[in-house]
Formats: structure tokens, sequence, C-alpha cells
């Protein structure tokens, strides 16, 4: 359990649309000589749909990596909210305290119900005898339903994980995360391998959770990157090349020689 500062948890709780939630400065990480992030400095606000775009290598799976504790960066820092040092965390902190990561692949428990699978992420007691004989509250019900029905699988609540679609399973890890009552979501290549329907609509999750969370979203498929950001970051060689309106970025000439190869 956090025990730094009674203060922080109940700062971040109280977080105002457009306050900075995250704030990356000076973030170097090596390896083997490689600077994976060279001197990277990035802020994101409460309430923002954040779009990082960049080539193979340019440093976004490290970013996300130093952000949830994964990795610990040469030199910078990382602050969450106003004063919570995320260097000074392990990963399950981190999860703990509002930052929530979705990976590429969908982890979900496959022989649970989508119901179940919700349940089970809950952002509640873990221990084996309290699950074993906990019964939901009226407010956890309803929380479930909520998450359901934004994620777009409310009306499949008892049909077991897997038989759900990539794009299905996709939503339910979302949902998971939510949960687990985050402030911060960072998701990984969220529309890989889903058909264009499945598309429009993480986009529409997606854009919904920003509303009520602040959402970083890692992602190669430009066409999804321009129906949902509001502001993109392009990282290159572990720096930010550029950043701005999607408008702006798609006019930048360095952006067009480095990412865009014009």
């Amino acid at each position: 359990m956090y025990k730094n500062n009674n203060n922080d948890l109940e700062n971040i709780k109280n977080l105002k649309y457009g306050d900075t939630i995250l704030s990356c400065e000076g973030v170097t990480v090596s390896f083997d000589g490689f600077k994976a992030l060279n001197n990277l400095s990035l802020y994101i606000k409460y309430g923002e749909l954040r779009c990082i775009i960049g080539a193979n290598g340019a440093g976004k799976s490290t970013m996300m990596d130093v952000i949830t504790g994964k990795t610990k960066p040469d030199k910078g820092r990382i602050i969450f909210g106003d004063n919570i040092n995320l260097l000074k965390l392990d990963e399950p902190t981190i999860a703990e305290i509002g930052i929530g990561r979705k990976f590429q692949k969908p982890t979900v428990f496959g022989n649970h119900s989508v119901f179940e699978n919700l349940e089970l992420a809950m952002d509640d007691d873990k221990r084996f005898f309290k699950i074993l004989f906990s019964t939901l509250n009226n407010e956890q019900k309803i929380k479930i339903e909520q998450t359901m029905e934004l994620i777009g699988l409310k009306e499949m609540y008892n049909k077991k994980a897997f038989i759900l679609s990539h794009g299905q399973k996709q939503w339910l890890e979302i949902g998971m995360l939510i949960m687990q009552n985050p402030k911060l979501l960072l998701v990984d290549e969220p529309v890989a391998g889903m058909t264009m329907q499945e598309v429009e609509k993480t986009g529409e999750i997606l854009t919904s959770l920003s509303k009520t969370h602040s959402v970083i979203v890692v992602e190669h498929d430009m066409d999804f990157i321009r129906s949902i950001a509001s502001k993109v970051t392009v990282l290159h060689e572990g720096s930010v090349l550029a950043e701005g309106s999607m408008e702006k970025i798609q006019e930048n000439e360095k952006v067009r020689k480095v990412y865009l190869g014009e």
C-alpha cells in the first residue's frame, strides 16, 4: 500500500480538467550504449487523450516502461500529479496509485464470463478468501454494468471471454483496467488486427474515456490517429520531435522527412 504522503493520493483524486497529471522531464534510458530515450520531456494533462507516434525504435515502448516502473531511467524525473515521484515506486505501487497499462496483446480470463472478468479486475481486496465469500454490493454492480455499457459488451455479460473476437477481448481488457480506477491509462496499439467496425468502436471507447481519465495512446495506424487525436506527440530517437494538432504534425517538415518519409 502506498504510504508516502496521505495527501498525495487525495490530490490525484481532486485533479481538475486541464491540470497536469504527468510530467516527464529530461528522461534518458540507455541500453548497451544505445539511448532508447534521450532527454525526453513530456507533459500530460488530466482529461487529455494524447496520441504518441514514431517509427520503430523511436522510444515509445521504453517511455511507457519508464512511466509504469518496468524500467528505471539513467537520469530525469517523472512526477505523477503534484509531487508523486514515480522513480521511487515499483510497478505494483504505480498501478495502485492510478496508472494503468494495456499491452498490445489482450490478457483476459478465457474461461470466465465478461462480467466475471470485470469483477476479478475490480479495485478491491484481492485476498483469496475475501473473493471466495464476497458478495457484490449495489455500487459495485452498477460500476460493472456501466463499464460493460462503455466497452460495448453489456449484451455479452454472461459469455465466456474465450469466444470473444480479438476486438472484443481488447475492449474487455480496457474495461478491466477501468475497474481498477486509474486516473491515467496507457494503451499500446489498441487497434492492431481489428476490423474496420472494431476500430471505429475502439475510437469511441477511448474518446469517451478521456472525459474522465487521461489517456495516452501509442499507435501506428495513422487513419485511427487522425480519427481520435486532439494532440499528437512525435518521438524520434528517444526525444520529442514535434507536438501539436494532427494538422500541424502533418505539415511539419521535420516530421514529413523523418516519420512520413517525404
